[in-house]
This record gives structure tokens, C-alpha cells and sequence, in this order.
């Protein structure tokens, strides 16, 4: 499918507000409010929009979040299938993509504290399958989450 600039601008408003109001996110794209249904129809229909979420607060939004490479010792089905199976057992990795470039793959994962994330790291991702490599980094704040964009909005005027 391809995007113009007013399923862009939808896809942004949903993004800050999945509950938007079809009234209100059709104002702010210019459309009329069955025109901007229709479109957000088709964005789902069409897969560019997967799913709504509720975002929780809790120990992971009050905690850290580390980003983490990981590098395989081999890149074969085998190994990939094997790692992956094992990165669904475990709650503290939100996310888990396979990568192209230098890491097999990148996680999310969050923790409470920095006590709890080095036990994730020691005794959850250091004993994944086929691990020979780990990179974290902790996460400061997330920029695009609603609770963090007024705050993260610079100032206009005097």
C-alpha cells in the first residue's frame, strides 16, 4: 500500500493517541469524519496498522529499559530457531528483532532496578542459546511515549 501524506499524518495522530476520536483525528488530518474512517479501514485492512495497545505503567515504566545486541555464534536455522524459542520464555524481553548488520538481533527488555537488570543479564541472556555476544545499553527516557512528549516539546515564543 502506498502512503500519502494524510494516512502519514493518521498514522502519526493514532501513534500519539490510539483513542483519538474519529471526529477529532479527521479535524486534524482535513478530512470528513466517514473519509478519515474509511482510511483508517484501510490502513488496518491493508496490515500498515496492526493493533492498538494500552500502554501500563508499572515496575518496567517506573524501572529501566535496556536496548540489547546480540551476536550468535552461528547464523543458521538451527541456531536462530533455538535462540528464538528461548527468547519467548522469558516476560522480560518486550521485543526481539532480527537484525541485519553487525548483531543478530536487538531486544528490548526492561527491569525495576539495576540490581534486577543484572540478574536478567547474567542469568536469562548470557544463557540464551548460541550468545557469544552481548551489548547493552539503558534506555534514559522515551522520547515518543505520550506521557514524555509534552515534556520532551520545545518552547515556542519569548
Amino acid at each position: 500500500m502506498s502512503l500519502d501524506a494524510i494516512d502519514r499524518n493518521i498514522i502519526r495522530l493514532l501513534r500519539l493517541n490510539g483513542r483519538i476520536p474519529n471526529s477529532e483525528l479527521a479535524a486534524q488530518v482535513g478530512l470528513s469524519a466517514s473519509a478519515c474512517l474509511r482510511r483508517v479501514g484501510l490502513l488496518e485492512a491493508s496490515g500498515v496498522i496492526r493493533g492498538y495497545t494500552a500502554i501500563i505503567a508499572g515496575p518496567a515504566e517506573e524501572g529501566l529499559t535496556a536496548i540489547v545486541r546480540i551476536t550468535l555464534e552461528r547464523q543458521t536455522e538451527a541456531y536462530l530457531n533455538r535462540f528464538e524459542a528461548a527468547v519467548r520464555m522469558h516476560p522480560e524481553i518486550q521485543e526481539c528483532f532480527l537484525m541485519t548488520g553487525d548483531a543478530d538481533y536487538i531486544l528490548r527488555a526492561s527491569a525495576p532496578n539495576t540490581a534486577a537488570w543484572e540478574t536478567i543479564h547474567k542469568d536469562i541472556l548470557s544463557r540464551l542459546p548460541g550468545v557469544v555476544r552481548i551489548h547493552s545499553s539503558i534506555a534514559m527516557r522515551n522520547v515518543l511515549h505520550p506521557a514524555h512528549a509534552s515534556a520532551a516539546r520545545p518552547r515556542t515564543g519569548g
